[in-house]
């Protein structure tokens, strides 16, 4: 059995210390033997004066990218006492982050091995998921455990990528583990969506990494002035990466699948100006705008 079978179901307890979501919280599982801690950064003393706060253990901070706009900066390490080094981080000032998680045990039982392994595993799920830009500097790769230890150090951080993205650290998962070609929807699929105008003609299915604009659909090349700024730089650095490219037509081709955290994203993108998705996506099968299809599909 797998670690992604062995947490099929869990129960969590929670606890939140001011009775409401954007405050301390406190998170264990079952016979799990780790607990996380996250907090706002306006909340982070109050949450390094808790006794776990104290343990060995992971420190993951999450941010606004000033660099890329709408995207996430962390940072992730470790320590023997996590709060003890989240205060020279605080004196410092070397990230301006906005939540806090820390990752330890309800027994103080990550030593330095088992702390750094854990690090380096997690560093490595950031980078591979694409979903954050790493402010580390150094990206440390851990080998020091014996083989029984990793099997139940790999079990302990199943479990924690259970937790994180529950509590606003969806930052590990792929946005696309694989390629999501079309024939991976066929045509009577109830969850692809098309957008065609003059100008542009793409194809999206709803995921759960978001929504998706397929390779070989086409996005207008021009902009109008109501395209918010955001959006105007996502399209340049699509552009950048070669995600999309011009065309002899005069419109602008995915090259390769797009993850976008809207149809709205996806739709201004697409049209070179603001968008409702909602109002503007057509459900293929059907012709319902979005809007409708999901009305429709909540009242079924």
């Amino acid at each position: 059995m797998t670690a992604a079978a062995a947490f099929a179901s869990r129960t969590l307890r929670v606890y939140l210390e001011d009775g409401t979501p954007q405050g301390l919280i406190a998170i264990d599982a079952g016979n799990w033997t780790g607990k996380i801690l996250c907090a706002p950064a306006s909340r982070v003393k109050q949450l390094l004066k808790r006794s776990e706060a104290a343990h060995g253990g992971i420190y993951v901070m999450i941010g606004e990218d000033m660099e890329r706009p709408g995207g996430k900066l962390t940072y992730i390490g470790e320590a023997d006492d996590v709060a003890s080094r989240m205060r020279t981080h605080l004196h410092r000032n070397t990230m301006d982050f906005e939540r806090l998680a820390l990752v330890v045990t309800v027994n103080n039982s990550l030593d330095k091995s088992r702390s750094r392994f854990l690090e380096s595993q997690l560093l490595k799920r950031v980078s591979e998921a694409g979903r954050a830009r790493l402010a580390n500097q150094r990206f440390p790769e851990y080998e020091g455990l014996s083989e029984f230890d990793r099997v139940d150090m790999e079990t302990f951080i199943e479990q924690a990528l259970l937790i994180l993205p529950l509590f606003g650290f969806d930052i590990f998962r792929q946005l696309s583990p694989d390629r999501v070609l079309p024939s991976q929807f066929p045509s009577a699929s109830s969850d692809i969506f098309v957008f065609a105008t003059g100008e542009a003609s793409a194809s999206a299915p709803e995921t759960d990494d978001g929504f998706v604009v397929l390779a070989g659909s086409t996005a207008r090349r021009t902009t109008t002035a109501t395209l918010p700024d955001t959006y105007r730089s996502l399209r340049e650095q699509l552009r950048a990466r070669g995600a999309l490219a011009a065309t002899p037509a005069g419109s602008l081709l995915f090259t390769q699948d797009v993850v976008f955290t809207s149809p709205s994203a996806a739709a201004a993108i697409v049209a070179g100006r603001s968008a409702s998705g909602p109002h503007e996506w057509k459900h293929e099968p059907s012709g319902l705008l979005l809007k409708d299809w999901k009305a429709d599909a909540i009242g079924g």
